[in-house]
């Protein structure tokens, strides 16, 4: 099993799928790396060298943040927006969507499960 920036990768998986457990690596990046790298598409995480891996390894440290430097930056910027109280950060403060959805219906996954409200349904007629 290999380990690249903190992570255990699968090892029966391709390279580019495998990168993609690393956090902050998609699959744009994980091809881009593969390719700089000089690995085949088809190549598996367990039929790699100690040298190729050492090449990925090295390759995401020099280029990329991931992992706990890029969750410190995010935690940083978010924290940041509140700070300033700006729009964005009381949405966050509040738990609400940041991103201007709409909030009377939906929203569930930002708000958190729904409370009921006492006398909130119509009266039967």
């Amino acid at each position: 099993m290999a380990r690249i920036a903190g992570v255990n990768i699968p090892t029966n998986k391709r390279v580019e799928i495998a990168l993609t457990y690393i956090y902050g690596i998609g699959r744009v990046k994980a091809k881009q790396i593969c390719e700089k790298v000089g690995l085949p598409t088809e190549r598996r995480v367990n039929q790699l060298t100690d040298a190729e891996v050492l090449q990925i390894r090295e390759a995401i440290d020099r280029d990329y943040k991931v992992e706990g430097d890029l969750r410190r930056e995010i935690a940083m910027d978010i924290k940041r927006l509140m700070d300033l109280g700006c729009y964005r950060g009381l949405r966050h403060r509040k738990g609400l969507p940041v991103r201007g959805q709409r909030t009377h219906t939906n929203a569930r996954t930002r708000k958190g499960k729904a409370v009921a409200i006492a006398g909130k349904k119509k009266a039967a007629r």
